[in-house]
């Protein structure tokens, strides 16, 4: 009979703990609004969440100073938990990639464009006048470049001059045909998800 209680109490003691530890909560970083891959993490980019205790998986708040200032690796959306291996050296864009952004004027885009849309990218070699009209027929004849590149973020606010500027991801090679477009001879179209 006292071996039978000395196991009881054994059981009871070893539940105990076990409860104990899987009770034990810490406070960690979370994202607290969208981070762009390759953007420096500032304070208002972080809050903090209970989790369960874990030791080396999650980033403690005790180490928000060793995040603040630090690169996103990829994409962050709110509510991450924060991990080591999510911050440091940006690896975005990806290799052979590139982002740009652009400011284009209503009627250039689609409206309703959001992250991740797939666009056809089309670059003239003649863009609009300084009033805004259109270059002559007789330049306008050749057609256009088309490249193809993936949206990754659509600011309506804009230049706060009319103009939205919206960031894309695109082949590096296509990076130097973008960059000399001239003013109003690029249009973007969105295509089909699993489209070309």
């Amino acid at each position: 009979m006292a071996l039978g209680s000395l196991l009881v109490i054994v059981c009871v003691l070893a539940y105990a703990w076990g409860a104990v530890r899987l009770g034990d909560r810490i406070q960690v970083l979370a994202v607290a609004r969208p981070v762009a891959a390759g953007q420096s993490i500032t304070a208002a980019d972080l809050t903090q969440v209970s989790a369960a205790e874990d030791p080396g998986v999650f980033i403690p708040v005790a180490q928000a100073d060793e995040v603040i200032g630090r690169t996103a690796v990829v994409p962050l959306v709110a509510g991450t938990l924060l991990t080591p291996s999510l911050i440091g050296d940006a690896a975005f864009p990806p290799a052979g990639k590139v982002t740009a952004s652009l400011a284009l004027k209503p009627g250039q885009y689609p409206q309703g464009l959001t992250n991740g849309a797939k666009v056809a990218v089309f670059v003239s070699a003649t863009g609009s006048g300084a009033e805004g009209q259109a270059a002559p027929a007789a330049k306008a004849t050749a057609a256009p470049t088309r490249l193809q590149a993936v949206v990754l973020g659509v600011d309506l606010a804009g230049d706060g001059q009319g103009s939205t500027v919206i960031t894309l991801l695109l082949d590096a090679s296509d990076g130097p045909r973008l960059a000399a477009a001239p003013d109003g001879a690029v249009v973007l179209m969105q295509t089909a998800p699993g489209g070309s």
